[in-house]
């Protein structure tokens, strides 16, 4: 079992400025980070990973698809942009030695259509993603499927989709992972949910219900925790929380006031709540 924070909670940008927060968390006792893969600079990720290697703090990372980039757009110009746009992210995975590239990589963040996902999306995801995974195969990379809440994306809402999709492109390098805030709004049993989709998952957010603090609020985390021992999970936990500190994606992460007293709080309170949780 690992224990990470996503840097999202500070930054969308991770540089030299937030290596003490690098340090921080290597104090308080993280095995590693998640690195928001949004800014494709090689130059930069290969500084990061440096500095994470001399840490000794393991990575992962998170990205997103944009509207220009979608993977299931009906136009191959763009579906062929979203191929390019996820193996640039891949490249700078490798460049930061990130083990697993995570999100909602299979389609565009907040793009709706005004219906659910249709067979040619689902077709397009398919061809796109088994693509991409050639690449992540051929850099050490695992990608990592994110399913999102109906309010943020339409093409992979549930566990039991996110699942079925990755099974049927039938790549080793392309898995999914859960996510503790979609999954409250989406699911309608947790333990259903978990060990239904146990198969593909490889990682796995500690997201509270109002993406604040771990164990502060309304997300069932003994039935999470005892549902994650019973199938032997042995991934990831990776918090991730949101603040202020990202006006840029406030239209994403929904963040308008202060959730918490400080990130330092936030980060340390985690730690020890996930510990606690899996009895480690």
């Amino acid at each position: 079992m690992k224990f990470g924070m996503n840097m999202l909670l500070w930054t969308s940008d991770v540089t030299e400025e937030h290596f003490p927060i690098l340090d921080d968390l290597k104090a308080w006792g993280y095995d590693g980070v998640e690195l928001p893969v949004f800014d494709m600079q090689l130059d930069k990720f290969k500084k990061v990973g440096a500095k994470l290697d001399s840490l000794k703090l393991a990575r992962t990372a998170v990205t997103v698809c944009t509207t220009d980039a979608n993977p299931i757009s009906p136009e191959a110009s763009i579906r062929t942009a979203g191929l390019a746009r996820l193996k640039m992210a891949i490249d700078m995975c490798a460049a930061a030695g990130v083990t697993h590239l995570c999100g909602p990589i299979h389609s565009a963040l907040g793009d709706f259509t005004g219906q659910g996902a249709t067979a040619d999306e689902w077709k397009y995801g398919k061809e796109i993603l088994a693509q991409a995974a050639d690449h992540a195969k051929a850099n050490n990379v695992m990608l990592v499927c994110e399913y999102l809440n109906r309010f943020e994306c339409y093409f992979l809402n549930c566990a039991a989709d996110c699942a079925r999709f990755c099974r049927e492109v039938n790549h080793p390098n392309l898995k999914m992972m859960y996510d503790t805030f979609h999954a409250g709004i989406e699911e309608k049993n947790i333990v259903t949910a978990i060990k239904g989709c146990a198969d593909q998952m490889v990682h796995f957010h500690i997201s509270e219900n109002d993406r604040s603090t771990p164990g502060e609020g309304n997300v069932d985390w003994p039935t999470t925790f005892r549902t994650l021992k019973e199938i032997k999970y042995d991934g990831w936990l990776m918090v991730e929380a949101f603040g202020l500190a990202l006006p840029a994606l406030a239209a994403a992460t929904k963040i308008w006031r202060k959730m918490f007293p400080t990130e330092a709080y936030l980060a340390q309170h985690a730690l020890a709540f996930m510990k606690k949780g899996m009895g480690v």
